[in-house]
């Protein structure tokens, strides 16, 4: 499609928009007196009106019920966890055996690597992405170290070329080759949380198994805007959060995707728990542990209902939407916000995000030259919610299922009139 930077136009995509009454089932912050153009959603989703009767209703039954709610109620929490698998699965691209909602996201990430990362002889290396994710990061350390292996010797960075801000697909596969039999584990964002940058999974999955290594991913910034077929790109294991665009509140449970080809897999290592155990065997408290032959059997502690609840209720608004229609919407919310920043004036900020449709979904990251807290500031002002990162990186992310092409036009226009107002002013002699 051919984009317009005008008002009309961006009305004329949301008049044709079938999400665009989903935002009245989200409740949108006020800010200045008004309600906020929220681009944040990659950072904490909006609150869905329906979560607060979800918690309340199963508060209502632990008044009612206490332990009996085990088994009583309108949602009987001990089997709670398992009706998500499914509806996960269709997000994920997966079998429903292969999801577990549990956990949250750092701590899904070190059961995984304890499973996935057998550093054994030559084979010890982990690839990972320039600007990932801190706690990613600080997750592999911990697990490098626990072998006995030196970080700069294990744990190899894969870096943008001089002069791009976004990794070349190109230069993943060429360092997983030159790791070869040396590669135990490759372990990136599927979007990377700083530029924006929607890895080609598949195709770094297939190297990565081609020489050997298993291959992982932290989906956080992917779940519910990108396209994911897991299964069928046979990536090896995955995790992510739901407090982002699963919009499950702050603190939400997260969840693992465990490839089918593993979870009957009994020589597999892996930190066991209660909760993991064979159904059929769990309430005989067997001295032994008899995993669960699904991705549950990396389950470790009974199900957080109260955090579940609200899961649900945005997994209810996502099914109701329909995911092919989010996905699709995220695209092109994210292609018209590139067109529109790319109409400012380049001299102020660079585009980090890839501009290839492959490598980008609804989040565009620009890092502003000069004063960046201060055209933050500026948004603020003018009820406009971003995210700031360091080194002078603004993240916006306009979401499917409450956000607008009229507010990213809306959203370039302040940005225009902020980088004006943070130039020094010429005085006249």
């Amino acid at each position: 499609m051919k984009f317009e930077n005008t008002l009309e136009f961006a009305h004329s995509l949301d008049i044709q928009d079938p999400l665009k009454n989903f935002r009245d089932q989200f409740y949108v912050p006020i800010l200045h007196g008004k309600e906020s153009i929220y681009f944040t959603g990659n950072s904490l989703g909006l609150q869905p009106k329906a979560a607060q009767d979800m918690v309340f209703n199963e508060m209502q039954d632990w008044a009612n019920f206490g332990s009996e709610m085990r088994m009583s109620g309108k949602n009987p929490w001990g089997d709670y966890y398992e009706s998500f698998a499914k509806r996960m699965a269709n997000i994920l691209g997966t079998l429903p055996e292969e999801v577990i909602v549990m956990n949250q996201l750092t701590a899904n990430i070190h059961l995984l690597l304890t499973s996935f990362y057998r550093p054994s002889g030559r084979r010890n290396k982990i690839i990972y992405e320039e600007h990932a994710f801190p706690s990613d990061v600080y997750a592999m350390q911990s697990h490098v170290r626990l072998a006995g292996l030196l970080e700069e010797e294990a744990m190899v960075q894969i870096k943008c070329r001089d002069g791009e801000s976004f990794i070349c697909t190109e230069d993943i596969i060429c360092a997983i080759n030159e790791c070869g039999d040396e590669l135990a584990l490759v372990f990136l964002g599927g979007v990377n949380y700083y530029t924006g940058q929607v890895f080609k999974m598949k195709e770094i999955t297939e190297a990565a198994q081609k020489v050997g290594a298993k291959c992982g991913f932290d989906l956080a910034h992917a779940a519910g805007h990108v396209d994911l077929q897991l299964h069928k790109w046979n990536v090896d294991f995955a995790v992510w959060c739901s407090y982002k665009y699963l919009n499950s509140g702050p603190g939400a449970v997260g969840g693992a995707f465990i490839n089918n080809k593993y979870v009957t897999d009994t020589n597999l290592p892996r930190l066991a728990g209660g909760w993991g155990m064979n159904k059929h065997s769990r309430i005989k408290n067997l001295p032994t542990f008899d995993a669960e032959p699904t991705a549950e059997g990396w389950q470790l502690s009974g199900p957080p209902v109260l955090s579940m609840s609200i899961l649900k209720s945005s997994l209810d608004i996502f099914e109701a939407a329909g995911l092919d229609v989010v996905v699709e919407k995220s695209k092109r919310l994210g292609a018209y916000l590139q067109f529109v920043l790319n109409e400012i004036n380049k001299n102020d900020f660079k585009i980090l995000t890839p501009q290839n449709e492959r490598e980008f979904g609804c989040q565009v990251s620009i890092k502003v030259f000069k004063n960046g807290e201060h055209i933050l500031d500026i948004l603020k002002k003018n009820s406009v919610i971003a995210d700031w990162k360091y080194s002078g990186v603004i993240r916006i992310a306009p979401t499917a299922l409450y956000n607008s092409f009229q507010e990213i036009f809306v959203f370039g226009e302040i940005l225009k009139n902020a980088f004006q107002q943070n130039k020094p002013k010429t005085i006249n002699q």
